[in-house]
């Protein structure tokens, strides 16, 4: 089974995703743009400031690119959007990590400086603990959908007896939908016709029975309302 049937994009947990890698994915676009505006030397080592940051042209590249995925990973929602928060998360730490060690060098092509490594390394600790919420903290409850995906158990709203029954009257309605659709096209054999005859017979006299039947209830309901109340008269005698 996949994933995807257990967290559906309006599941609480991936609007928790979607939520975080809007707001990280709006903020690096934001970064990006800014640098672009400033005209910021694409491969200098010596950057400019930038809403407190230090960045060259290919940073504001990157910082596009990857709002970019975010914004694309939170519109999907779902197992997607943690996934692709998490996967980002792990390369700011990185990033954050392998930079700190060329500062003030020319392998310095982002332009990094100190606060660049340290919200580097925070901005990928939030990123990762957004991705990760709910899907390998410890003591998930069993209705998680990451728990019930392990252990190979309907997804939440599905039960099995009810999905075999609509899969077995799938199976029933293929012919009848392949015939229509030759039906359309004009290669229809002669069974088919008469299948599609068949069926549209079928529902035709079903529609007439509703048909009746809404008519017998509304007669009964207006003869209901003309029947008269029965209201007893009594008369009194007088003896002289």
């Amino acid at each position: 089974m996949r994933i995807d049937r257990y967290l559906p994009p309006t599941h609480w947990l991936s609007k928790v995703y979607r939520g975080g890698a809007a707001a990280f994915g709006g903020a690096l676009i934001a970064f990006g743009v800014l640098g672009f505006t400033n005209n910021l030397g694409f491969f200098s080592t010596s950057g400019q400031q930038i809403l407190g940051l230090s960045s060259n042209g290919l940073l504001s590249l990157i910082s596009v690119v990857v709002g970019a995925l975010l914004i694309a990973a939170a519109a999907i929602g779902g197992p997607l959007a943690s996934t692709v928060t998490t996967t980002i998360g792990a390369l700011f730490l990185l990033s954050g990590l392998a930079n700190l060690a060329v500062l003030e060098t020319g392998w310095n092509l982002l332009a990094f400086e100190m606060q660049n490594v340290v919200f580097s390394l925070i901005a990928g600790m939030l990123l990762l603990f957004v991705g990760l919420y709910g899907r390998v903290s410890g003591g998930l409850p069993e209705d998680n959908p990451f728990v019930r995906y392990r252990h190979r158990e309907p997804p939440e709203g599905e039960v099995p007896e009810q999905r075999g029954a609509e899969e077995q009257r799938a199976d029933e309605l293929k012919p009848l939908a392949d015939a229509e659709v030759a039906l359309g096209e004009g290669h229809a054999t002669p069974e088919q016709e008469q299948l599609v005859r068949s069926e549209a017979l079928r529902l035709a006299r079903a529609e007439r029975q509703r048909a009746y039947e809404h008519y017998a209830h509304i007669q009964q309901a207006l003869r209901n309302e003309r029947k008269p109340s029965g209201t007893g008269t009594g008369e009194t005698g007088s003896g002289g």
